[in-house]
């Protein structure tokens, strides 16, 4: 079978990696590949970088995180640029705790958890490679070997920083296995894996009153004290508490603020000092990512908390918000969708655009200018274009407010209003008013929302309908159009033709008599007004279309259809509004003659093959359009 031999040749390739040898040996090594005496927070940033970093207007998009996350590409960057860059330079950042805080479902646990899988593959790399003393339950790095004093030296000689303490554990066995020869100490490759514990660790919080520190920081083996004599022998202690295990790599703390207060203070010691106590031992010495997440009401409840002012000054707090991108919020909910079980029901096209645009309004503020509506702002974010906007008001607009996105619908609430759609209506076709009548409907039964928040969240479906209304009619019009393409060039030639003659001054020639006439203004004002311009703005709109004609034809390249989003847009409403009557009449049409229903059975056809929709999400869109027509 297929998937056995796929089996067989991961275990293989994974034996193939394995190496043993002497510390001697491995120092051949570490001269030969420096990196892998990195840091867990080198390697962690090594990691991302290594996956490859695109920049684009300025930002930086990590293709590490792929099609994991999305719309989250400024938080990210913060994380990456403002925690892991220079915590892998071992500056002081190193020395705090990650908390990534954020409303329900918004991509934490998913962040924290790919960070985890990306270790686990990367050790598998030789970029990624990772050695540790063989037997130590800590898996450490074989570098603590080197006595204090020789430090000095091995810097000057291989530029590595060596920081650290071997463990209780190591300093006996290096005596008493290796008789002090520390050259002759045996070390190996080490794999990461959540799974086997090695190297990355999750610790949850339980009962404070019942969870031992021992979770954290291993305990006494009771069975082997009368064996070697004494609770503090190393060999009588089992280094097994998450702490131990995670050494190297990295430990998920989850719900952290909920923990007791000595929990707490073991990860303080950690990350401050780079060692935690545990048993009767001196102090150990660990490397190890600390990464912990928690809603924004647990986080403000901690700070306010005089008790707890030591251990915030030690926490490096990464707001994570929601999602404010429409078309980002639309690959979530296919996401989920496809990992689901209901991944082969039909879903409309623009179905999950409309559920987007209702959650992302949930989530934007009211803008403080008040020439901006919510619609807008939405858009703008979007990265579409409007009309008098562009990127530096963006910019301002998310200057507003420090805490857009950290509250509204969240993502699961929609998903489980489309499961219960499909599954109570057991149908295998959804449509856009499908899911904004049971996210209306699901609304009296949120737990966490207010009747303010109702109230404000039903007018949003209804803004989310009125796009919808828009974009339902202008794919049936646009699939109505016969050879829309050709008809959409021609009407463009002619416009041309006429702006030109303006812009010039000059004359046009009728195609049929000959003679000279004068641009056709009726012509030109009634595909501009299409998209708003007025007469005052008229001549530099006309003149701004010369001017893009002259910069294409200097590059070499035609000017097309697709050169001028706006004036394409423009084009299209145009032939809409000259279509609106046939459309009206053939799809509100119950007994249509053979001629309609022939047109009908086209735009169907047309919606299936060129569009996405099926046939009964096709006709479903054809009654809905000819309903809206004849209001």
């Amino acid at each position: 079978m297929e998937i056995l031999r796929k089996i067989e040749k991961y275990r293989e390739e994974e034996e193939n990696l394995r190496w043993e040898g002497t510390f001697g040996e491995y120092l051949e090594i570490v001269k030969e590949q420096p990196w892998v005496a990195q840091s867990a927070h080198s390697r962690v940033y090594n990691m991302i970088k290594d996956a490859g970093i695109e920049e684009e207007k300025g930002k930086k998009k990590y293709s590490f995180f792929g099609s994991q996350l999305f719309g989250l590409e400024e938080p990210l960057e913060r994380l990456v640029e403002e925690y892991f860059h220079p915590a892998a330079k071992r500056l002081d950042v190193r020395k705090r705790i990650l908390l990534l805080m954020g409303p329900v479902s918004g991509g934490k646990s998913t962040l924290v958890t790919i960070l985890k899988r990306g270790l686990e593959a990367y050790s598998l790399t030789d970029r990624g490679a990772i050695y540790a003393i063989k037997g130590c339950p800590m898996h450490e790095d074989p570098l603590h070997l080197i006595p204090h004093h020789l430090r000095k030296d091995f810097y000057d000689e291989y530029g590595i920083r060596i920081e650290g303490n071997l463990s209780p554990l190591n300093m006996m066995r290096l005596e008493k296995e290796y008789g002090g020869r520390i050259e002759d100490v045996r070390i190996e490759r080490i794999f990461f894996s959540e799974d086997k514990r090695t190297g990355i660790g999750t610790f949850s919080p339980s009962d404070p009153k019942s969870q031992d520190i021992a979770d954290l920081t291993g305990s006494i083996d009771f069975s082997t004290i009368a064996e070697y004599g004494s609770e503090s022998d190393p060999r009588a202690y089992r280094f097994d508490g998450e702490l131990n295990k995670a050494n190297r790599g990295m430990m998920e703390f989850q719900e952290m603020l909920k923990c007791d207060e000595k929990f707490l203070w073991h990860l303080l010691s950690l990350t401050q000092e780079g060692n935690f106590k545990a048993g009767r031992f001196a102090l150990i010495s660990a490397d190890e990512l600390i990464v912990a997440h928690t809603n924004e009401t647990e986080y403000r409840s901690f700070i306010s908390n005089k008790k707890n002012e030591a251990l915030h000054s030690r926490i490096i707090v990464m707001p994570i918000p929601y999602n404010l991108k429409v078309s980002d919020e639309e690959k979530i909910y296919d996401k989920m969708i496809r990992e689901s079980d209901v991944g082969d029901v039909h879903i409309a096209p623009h179905t999950l655009k409309v559920a987007s645009m209702f959650t992302i309004l949930t989530r934007l503020k009211e803008p403080k200018k008040g020439d901006i509506d919510l619609v807008k702002k939405m858009r703008l974010y979007d990265g579409e274009s409007v009309e008098g906007y562009n990127s530096a008001d963006v910019a301002e607009l998310k200057k507003e407010y420090q805490d857009e996105g950290m509250s509204g619908i969240d993502p699961r609430y929609v998903i489980n209003r489309i499961s219960s759609t499909i599954i109570r209506k057991n149908i295998q076709t959804i449509n856009a008013l499908d899911v904004l009548r049971s996210l209306k409907e699901g609304l009296d039964q949120h737990p966490s929302i207010t009747q303010e928040q109702r109230e404000r969240y039903l007018n949003f479906i209804s803004v989310a309908r009125k796009e919808y209304d828009d974009i339902a009619k202008k794919e049936v019009q646009k699939a109505f159009v016969y050879s829309y393409e050709e008809s959409a060039k021609t009407l463009m030639e002619n416009y041309l033709d006429n702006v030109e003659a303006y812009c010039n001054k000059a004359k046009l020639r009728d195609p049929l008599t000959g003679e000279e006439i004068n641009p056709d203004e009726k012509l030109m004002r009634s595909i501009e007004e299409q998209i708003g311009i007025s007469e005052n703005a008229k001549k530099a709109f006309r003149e701004e279309i010369l001017i893009r004609i002259s910069a294409y034809a200097r590059k070499g390249k035609r000017f097309d259809y697709n050169s001028h989003d706006r004036l394409r847009e423009a084009i299209q409403k145009k032939l809409f509004a000259d279509l609106k009557d046939v459309v009206k009449i053939t799809t509100s049409t119950k007994t249509p003659d053979e001629t309609q229903l022939k047109k009908v059975n086209e735009v169907v056809a047309r919606l299936i093959d060129e569009h996405g929709y099926n046939s009964t999400s096709a006709n479903e869109l054809l009654r809905y359009v000819g309903s809206l027509l004849n209001r």
